[in-house]
Formats: structure tokens, C-alpha cells, sequence
């Protein structure tokens, strides 16, 4: 089934410059035939993970380098400090990796409470505050939770001077509804952003900035659903429907 996205813009939002059309379901083999190489996929994967990884992976080893250094004996407790502040940022991001990226996990499912202590954590480290309002007890199989990893976290992104980031999870007889709802100010995707949701390769702008969305838009259409995205002054809303398994 091809992945229909819908990309609705307001005329105020002059960073968003992508053209859309109502519905790209048709578009859809064209721009496959012009995405990432599986090669490059995951090369721009990985050069993702070591830009996440290198900053707390940096600040321990700085840590430990004060630790036996004898002139910084006034330093001890700053070190330890910064170490496990670094080494928590590392753990949050390795348990965020291994749901919203691959199947390394053994679980073939995942607990709302589960994902929402994750995402959770990883909030901890933006500017941007969670409001996780599905319950604890719904449980999610893979495809979903790793499209609602990858939504949660783009949204709080969208959110680079603050806001609020709600994350809700909606069913009906044959399909599950994920949304995100990120509110505040210059709440705004970049436009190689929204060039990965619309499953489009990156032209300009930060491969950073790109690879995540592209790689929800792979994880939605692997599972045969649709992504929307809706772009207001100070508000963006994403929208992904996913077919009921089994």
C-alpha cells in the first residue's frame, strides 16, 4: 500500500517551502525511486547516533579526565556530577535507539508506560515539556511504537524555544490513530524536515535534520499507513494512521 502524505501549510509559515499536493499517494513511486540507496539509509543513520552519542560520550570522558587528574582534587565532585549526568544522557538515548530505530529489542511489544517513561526521558535533555495522554496499560506492537518513538521525538524538536509536545492514540475497528500536537512559540520543521516525511531526498539544509523524518515516513509506509502533517503559526500537528496487525 502506498504512503499518502498530506502536507497542509499556512501562508504565514515562509520557512516551510516544500510544495505539496492534497494527495500524494499517487507521487509516491516517484519519489521512492529517488530516496536513499538501503547503503546510504543506514550511513545516515549511524552518522546520526554518533552525533546523539559523541556529546555525553565526550562530557564522561572529560569527567574521568578530571577524576585523575591531581591538581583538580577540587573538581572531584563536578566530575562525578558531570559523569552521571552524561552517563544517564547516554543510557536515555541507547533505550530511545533501540525502539524508534531498529528490532534489536526482543520484546514484540511495548507498554504505553514503557514508551512513555522513554520519551519522557529524552525530553528531559529539550526545551520542549511531554504531555503523554494515552494509557499506561494500551499496549503498542512494534510498527506503532516505533512510529510513535519517532513522532514524539520529532515533535519535541519542533519546539526549539519551548512549548508543549501532546502525544494521543486514537482506534477504530480497523485502524490505529497516532497524533502529535506540538504548541508554543516558532513551533515549525525545517524544510528538509518535511521533505523526509514526504519521503523526498534531502536537497539543501542538514542531513540531521532530515533523516529522522524520512525515516518515520519509511517506518509508516513499511506498515502500509498514512502521515498528515498540518503547519499553523506556532503550531504543527502530525497525524499517522496505521492499519490494525493481524
Amino acid at each position: 500500500m502506498a504512503l499518502a502524505v498530506l502536507i497542509k501549510k499556512d501562508s504565514a509559515m515562509d520557512d516551510v517551502s516544500l510544495a505539496t499536493a492534497p494527495d500524494l499517494a499517487n507521487e509516491a513511486p516517484a519519489n521512492e525511486a529517488k530516496g536513499p540507496s538501503p547503503y546510504d539509509l543506514a550511513t545516515q543513520l549511524v552518522g546520526k547516533l554518533c552525533h546523539d552519542f559523541i556529546s555525553p560520550t565526550g562530557a564522561i570522558i572529560s569527567g574521568l579526565d578530571l577524576l585523575s587528574d591531581p591538581q583538580a582534587a577540587d573538581m572531584r565532585d563536578d566530575a562525578i556530577n558531570l559523569i552521571q549526568t552524561s552517563a544517564n544522557k547516554m543510557v536515555t538515548l541507547v533505550h530511545f535507539a533501540r525502539v524508534a530505530f531498529g528490532a534489536a529489542s526482543s520484546a514484540e511489544a511495548f507498554s504505553a508506560r514503557e514508551l512513555n517513561k522513554t520519551l519522557s526521558d529524552v525530553f528531559s535533555t529539550m526545551r520542549a515539556n511531554l504531555e503523554f495522554q494515552i494509557e499506561d496499560a494500551i499496549v503498542f506492537e512494534k510498527p506503532a511504537a516505533r512510529a510513535l518513538m519517532n513522532l514524539g521525538y520529532i515533535a519535541g524538536n519542533a519546539l526549539p524555544t519551548g512549548g508543549i509536545a501532546t502525544l494521543t492514540r486514537e482506534e477504530t475497528d480497523t485502524t490505529i490513530v497516532l497524533k502529535s500536537d506540538s504548541k508554543g512559540n516558532r513551533a515549525r520543521l525545517k524544510p528538509e524536515a518535511i521533505e523526509g516525511l514526504a519521503g523526498q531526498p534531502l536537497s539543501d539544509g542538514l542531513t540531521g535534520q532530515w533523516i529522522q523524518p524520512f525515516w518515520l515516513y519509511s517506518v509508516v509506509k513499511e506498515a502500509g499507513g498514512t502521515l498528515e502533517v498540518t503547519a499553523e503559526p506556532d503550531h504543527l500537528s502530525l497525524t499517522i494512521t496505521l492499519p490494525k496487525q493481524g
